[in-house]
């Protein structure tokens, strides 16, 4: 079996983690799945940016840890929850990067949603 490649962010393929100090609440069916100000911004490369909220300001009880896993070379494992209360849509809605690589270690206890598959994910601006 080979090694997983590892790779570290550059200008090629930049990664950004900025404090955010916006409001952003997730709902699904109904329910307030993670309401946090707290939230750490991921830009990588090309992508659209990323809320990773912290893993306290999610309503744990409302997740059903799966068994699906990915791998990224410059973040390294993820692990992935569903949300029963969304039915399939919310299947594999949440990821987390329990040991994040070095690189992105800001997001560490800090879990991200999949837009299509909650029923909302609000994003109110902090007051200036």
């Amino acid at each position: 079996m080979s090694k997983r490649p590892e790779l570290e962010p550059g200008p090629d393929h930049p990664i950004t983690i900025t404090p955010s100090t916006a409001h952003i609440v997730v709902k699904v069916g109904g329910k307030v799945v993670a309401d946090t100000y707290s939230a750490q911004t991921l830009q990588e490369s090309t992508y659209p940016p990323v809320p990773y909220i912290p893993i306290g300001d999610v309503d744990q009880s409302l997740l059903e840890r799966t068994s699906t896993t990915t791998y990224c070379p410059y973040k390294g494992d993820a692990t992935y929850y569903s949300i029963p209360a969304g039915g399939e849509k919310s299947v594999d809605a949440i990821w987390v990067y329990e040991n994040p690589r070095e690189a992105v270690a800001p997001i560490k206890d800090h879990v991200a949603f999949y837009p299509d598959r909650v029923d909302s994910i609000e994003v109110t601006a902090a007051p200036q």
